[in-house]
């Protein structure tokens, strides 16, 4: 966390860079293994939020599986050493060599987004001389209240295959030579902070595992998506997000059948505190109205706010002054949207000096481009 981190760089670190906080992610770990021991819960770290090999070290040590959307997710998986049987392959727009991929390596899981994704998993499954396991992804139509950009569960979403279609499916799926249908895959979005979507999320399951029961059609596996939110106003109040109140509410209302597994794919949750962004100030510029702080860190760097409009608590790390100014704090980029946060209160700030945005190990490093032709990030630890 920032307050551990030294006021000084180390010699030859380069700014922007993100720090990691390995005993939080640590610690992190641990409580969510503890918090998610119930009987058939099984949690994947959704790979998505941050695919530092640092990171993922730390992952695969505490024994939890890897979501990934794409080929590139499920090899930097490999190469961690994640074992294949643990790896889920989720994606709305999965390409032949990436389905090609998973069936080699004998994965987990396909998650299939759609019909006519499924045509193409069968055939290629077929041509391999292979039974592809799948778990199709439906779409609860439950509104997460969470940013537009980051809620797949409402009904007009691209993501996964309506109720309303699914019967059909399911029952060609069952008939399928080819196709090995392990479960129902759920996912309502990102960033949810009540108890709310979840709970209504249970409900839509077990009405939906009593139908298909009825028909003598069970699943080995539910899973449930992840999108447990974090605390970015004020992340030393809560370093580590409440997973005992979000597997005790699974656990209460989802109805699993006798050695059925419930699956997680938590990402943000597990990694966005034990990140900071670090960045130096460049200038502080006079306007006529306003006070800039311009920072080396852009959103190449840190997408989020741009993208989401997202908030990062934002600490000066070196400023000695009592004395506060309200600030708009830019990156150099060359977009007007190229902002972290505006009307921001600091510690006087100069030239020179170290801020940190906080919350920043999930989609953060990750999201980092060149555009503008920069330098992408590097990173450092504890």
């Amino acid at each position: 966390m920032v307050q551990n981190f030294s006021m000084n760089l180390p010699n030859g670190v380069r700014t922007p860079v993100y720090y990691y906080d390995t005993k939080l992610l640590d610690r992190t770990l641990g409580v969510l293994n503890d918090m998610s021991n119930y009987p058939g819960f099984k949690v994947h770290y959704a790979i998505k939020a941050n695919a530092n090999p640092l990171i993922l070290k730390h992952i695969l040590n505490s024994g939890l599986g890897v979501d990934a959307v794409s080929g590139g997710e499920i090899q930097a998986a490999l190469n961690a050493g994640f074992s294949p049987d643990k790896i889920v392959f989720a994606g709305v727009g999965k390409r032949d060599d990436e389905i090609q991929l998973a069936l080699v390596h004998g994965i987990e899981c396909l998650n299939v987004e759609s019909e006519a994704e499924l045509d193409v998993i069968e055939s290629i499954a077929a041509s391999m001389g292979v039974k592809a396991p799948v778990a199709l992804r439906v779409n609860p139509n439950i509104d997460a209240h969470t940013h537009s950009y980051i809620t797949t569960g409402l009904a007009e979403n691209k993501f996964g295959i309506s109720v309303e279609m699914l019967e059909p499916i399911v029952y060609r799926c069952v008939a399928s030579h080819h196709i090995d249908l392990r479960g129902l895959h759920f996912h309502i979005g990102s960033q949810i902070t009540e108890s709310d979507p979840f709970r209504m999320l249970c409900n839509v399951v077990n009405n939906l595992q009593d139908y298909y029961g009825n028909l003598g059609i069970n699943f080995p596996i539910i899973n449930v998506g992840g999108g447990l939110g974090v605390n970015y106003d004020n992340p030393d109040a809560e370093p580590i997000p409440d997973f005992r109140t979000y597997f005790s509410l699974f656990h209460k209302y989802m109805h699993l059948r006798p050695g059925q597994e419930l699956h997680f794919e938590l990402g943000r949750s597990i990694v966005a505190q034990c990140g900071t962004l670090v960045s130096r100030v460049l200038y502080v510029k006079k306007g006529l109205n306003k006070k800039f702080v311009i920072v080396d860190a852009g959103m190449t760097d840190l997408i989020r706010p741009a993208l989401y409009q997202a908030h990062h608590e934002i600490r000066n790390m070196t400023s000695l002054s009592s004395e506060e100014e309200t600030y708009d704090v830019v990156g150099p980029i060359c977009e007007s949207s190229d902002v972290f946060d505006r009307d921001v209160k600091l510690p006087i700030t100069k030239r020179g000096d170290l801020l940190a945005f906080r919350t920043a190990g999930a989609y953060g490093e990750i999201m980092a481009s060149r555009y503008n032709c920069r330098e992408l990030p590097g990173s450092i630890s504890d």
